[in-house]
């Protein structure tokens, strides 16, 4: 009747709670009283990440109090009862939500009297809190004791005892949860205890787990051994498949149980609906001495909460876990990623600006020209050399484009000095003596060449292009701006010291016709020209020099209209 009307209560606070969540697990939890208790609510798949959790007590239907001055309370994902007495047993209940889910896992909570060490007066029949244990006669082996409480609670030193003495002897050493115990034999069967202080919100309760002890002839080849995993993380990205193997070690006779956990529940127990992680097949190599074995967990689909749990491999008394955990950012992907990123960047401007660059030059000269004047001790920017074609319409064109294109762009347009032989020297002087001591004067030798031009074969014997070539190449280190008047497909008839300054400065083929009236200096041709020229220097406008000039060139508003720029 009991049992039916606790039933009816849970439905009640079933329906109560949700219409959606679905049982997980129920626990049996058998404790005597006076004990200090505690039980964590954990369900992985929810409790990793933002979830809500509550506790409540199945009888009265009441969430459990979060306040940790009450003797019974909620603390995070776990229940404390501290301490326990004998009407706290019955049914609680915990409720994990999250945005999608909702869980409800129960705990059967039994509290019972029992008087430890004191045979006179007995305890419930059928009820006990030990834990069995079991120690394998050999050179070691260990006892845990098993205390978890949440990390409010402060445990004190552990105190092992043995049928209700006190262990003293040397070869029982207590390491943190664990006792190890050296040269086992099989009086160490028996029963033990192992107690400690506990102090929660400033007082203390003593607590105390009885474990019963079965001793086992064997050796420390018969425990199984795992090689792998190790306590170690794996790093895996979110969203990929993954396999994992657990290789055991164990002798022949022994029949272990290997297997894989989750939150101490089967693999495939834990994950029975959705089936997304699961344990292989076993497989065993057999050797002279040990068998050896490989069970496997596969993760069809690695999720945000398998990050952080530990998957348990177990075989026998031997257990080892590994953790997942996100890849640590390449930064060598980002740094290769970079480069390439500026190389292509870097390339992309030197491919604009070598398109551009002509005119990136020029308009740099215009906007910052510099009002200093150049103190390099010459007089003309260029010095134009000049073919004497024998056919009469080459002879034309190049009359033209020296006598009448060159001045118009260069000198009325860009306002640079040229010097031409046959234009610009005083009647009377030495022909060698004026263009030895002009070509000094000029920044650059502007060579105008035509095909077929037997008129650089002269080279040799005239004075005019032997002593500009010579000063050009030679002597002064000038720049040689070289104008094919028509495109030049071979140049090994020409002399070898043109061929030179084909190949060390190029060559710009004359574009257009040979009518004054069409030249502007901002075609691709004198553009091209222009590049090659000096840049021109501007004096300011309030010195004399300036305004000297100022009488001799028209303003810049002038200069608009008659068609002058700034080169």
């Amino acid at each position: 009747m009991l049992l039916l009307l606790l039933l009816f209560c849970f439905r009640k606070l079933s329906d109560k709670i949700s219409n959606t969540c679905k049982d997980r697990d129920m626990h049996h939890e058998a404790i005597s009283a006076d004990q200090p208790f505690a039980f964590n609510c954990t369900n992985p798949p929810l409790t990793y990440g933002e979830v809500n959790v509550v506790w409540y007590d199945a009888a009265s239907k009441a969430p459990i109090s979060k306040d940790n001055q009450s003797r019974i309370h909620q603390e995070h994902t776990w229940i404390l009862i501290l301490p326990l007495k004998l009407e706290d047993s019955g049914i609680y209940l915990c409720v994990i939500k999250n945005a999608n889910n909702c869980v409800r896992i129960w705990m059967n909570l039994t509290v019972f009297e029992k008087h430890w060490c004191d045979n006179s007066r007995r305890s419930l029949p059928n009820l006990s809190d030990d834990y069995q244990q079991i120690l394998r006669t050999g050179p070691s082996d260990s006892l845990t004791c098993h205390l978890y409480f949440p990390e409010t609670c402060v445990l004190g030193p552990i105190m092992w005892y043995k049928d209700c003495k006190e262990i003293t002897e040397t070869r029982f050493v207590p390491v943190e949860m664990k006792l190890v115990v050296y040269d086992v034999s099989a009086e160490d069967s028996g029963s033990y205890a192992c107690a400690a202080e506990l102090t929660h919100a400033g007082r203390a309760y003593r607590v105390l787990n009885s474990i019963n002890v079965t001793g086992r002839v064997g050796n420390e080849r018969r425990i199984p051994k795992i090689i792998y995993p190790k306590n170690n993380s794996i790093e895996v990205q979110l969203g990929s498949t993954l396999i994992v193997d657990c290789n055991i070690t164990d002798s022949k006779d022994n029949t272990n149980l290997r297997c894989w956990r989750v939150n101490s529940t089967l693999v495939d127990t834990y994950y029975s609906e959705s089936k997304r992680i699961r344990e292989g097949i076993e497989t065993n190599v057999s050797f002279p001495e040990h068998i050896f074995y490989t069970v496997n967990i596969t993760f069809l689909e690695v999720k945000m909460e398998d990050y952080g749990l530990p998957f348990m491999c177990h075989a026998g008394v031997s257990t080892a876990y590994f953790m997942l955990t996100l890849p640590a950012p390449d930064f060598r992907a980002y740094l290769i990623g970079g480069l390439i990123a500026l190389a292509v960047v870097v390339t992309s401007v030197l491919c604009i600006y070598n398109y551009f660059k002509i005119d990136i030059v020029l308009w740099y000269r215009s906007a910052f020209s510099s009002t200093k004047a150049m103190e390099d001790g010459k007089l003309y920017d260029a010095y134009v050399l000049y073919p004497k074609p024998q056919k009469e319409s080459q002879r034309h064109d190049v009359d033209t484009l020296v006598l009448k294109l060159l001045p118009e762009v260069l000198e009325r347009q860009c306002r640079y000095k040229l010097f031409i032989f046959g234009r610009d020297e005083f009647p009377g002087q030495a022909v060698a003596h004026v263009i030895d001591e002009n070509i000094k004067l000029c920044r650059r030798l502007i060579l105008i060449i035509v095909p077929e031009s037997p008129s650089f074969g002269l080279l040799k014997n005239m004075s005019e292009e032997q002593i500009a070539v010579y000063n050009a190449l030679i002597q002064l280190g000038m720049k040689v701006i070289l104008i094919e008047l028509e495109k030049i497909e071979d140049y090994t008839t020409m002399p070898e010291s043109i061929q030179y300054m084909r190949q060390k400065h190029g060559a710009i083929q004359w574009t257009g016709d040979l009518t004054e009236s069409s030249q502007c200096a901002k075609t691709k041709f004198w553009k091209r020209v222009r590049y090659h020229m000096p840049p021109k220097r501007f004096p300011p406008s309030s010195s004399p020099a300036a305004e000297a000039r100022t009488l001799q060139f028209p303003s810049r508003q002038m200069e608009t209209k008659m068609g002058l720029i700034s080169c």
